[in-house]
């Protein structure tokens, strides 16, 4: 069945106007093409679209039925336009962003939201992944940016610091038995499940601060590692921000001491170096590299 997009859109105006001349004005065409337009539409579907027997133009049932697909296929038409608008600026219309898992979300996807309030043409893909799972999306250019911390010294990226992260051993007081914590000893620390959280990188890298040899149980998050340490099912080390309530509470006890100490990581945002980006992808470095002065 043979129809145009642009008899569809006299339609529609038609319909959103309430009368022909109304349409012709919106769509900058003449009253008797708007007229023919619609004619040679009902003509092609041997349909009766419109109900001109009203002061306003009104819709048969089945230029109901019809108008209803109709108005989808111009949403999709407009849609599939400014993509074609966005390509024609040099403009991404898709960017592949990876959050580690010891990044604060909610300081990471503030800024993203953010940044794409102003670029609403590009869709966003966020993926969430743990230890290597961030360096190694980015090395096979399967991510645009990632925000999690690198090894600085290495030459394959190219890095703005966002914000410090501390990792610190935790133990609920159930688990110790009225022993301070500050006395535990690695040794010690065998006797009990140690938590640790499962890399998502296909081909998984160093592991850390596992004590060799003990018992351990492994989750794919650290929510899921939080909520077993707090339930006494084990110990393990876990972002400050994540588990800092508990700690105030007595909820969580910390491990520091002369046996275990807390760590600190940079959370940076990270791209290839030498690798050509969009306006898009500029935008959200330089948008980055401010939200970090």
């Amino acid at each position: 069945m043979d129809f145009t997009l642009h008899e569809l859109a006299c339609l529609d105006a038609v319909l959103s106007e309430g009368s022909f001349q109304a349409a012709a004005q919106k769509l900058h065409r003449s009253h008797p093409a708007i007229h023919s337009a619609i004619k040679h539409l009902e003509e092609r579907l041997g349909l009766v679209l419109l109900d001109r027997t009203h002061y306003r133009v009104r819709l048969t049932l089945a230029g109901e039925a019809f108008h209803r697909h109709a108005q989808s296929l111009l949403e999709h038409a407009a849609g599939l336009s400014a993509v074609c608008e966005q390509l024609q600026r040099g403009e991404e219309t898709d960017l592949r962003v990876v959050v580690g898992d010891l990044t604060p979300t909610r300081e990471a996807l503030g800024s993203l939201k953010r940044f794409f309030q102003n670029w609403p043409r590009t869709r966003l893909h966020l993926h969430f992944e743990v230890i290597g799972g961030p360096w190694e999306r980015l090395l096979a250019e399967e991510a645009d940016l990632i925000i999690h911390h690198i090894d600085k010294s290495d030459s394959r990226f190219e890095w703005v610091d966002l914000m410090p992260v501390e990792v610190v051993p935790v133990i609920a007081p159930s688990l110790l038995a009225g022993r301070s914590p500050l006395a535990m000893t690695r040794e010690m620390m065998r006797a009990h499940v140690q938590v640790i959280i499962r890399d998502s990188a296909r081909v998984p890298g160093r592991d850390y601060f596992l004590i060799r040899d003990a018992a351990s149980w492994t989750v794919a998050d650290q929510h899921t590692k939080k909520g077993l340490i707090l339930e006494g099912m084990g110990w393990g080390h876990m972002p400050l921000h994540l588990v800092c309530d508990e700690l105030a509470s007595g909820a969580l006890l910390s491990l520091e001491g002369q046996y275990f100490r807390r760590s600190r990581l940079d959370i940076v945002a990270a791209r290839l170096s030498g690798r050509a980006t969009g306006p898009v992808a500029s935008a959200l470095w330089a948008h980055l590299s401010g939200a970090s002065d």
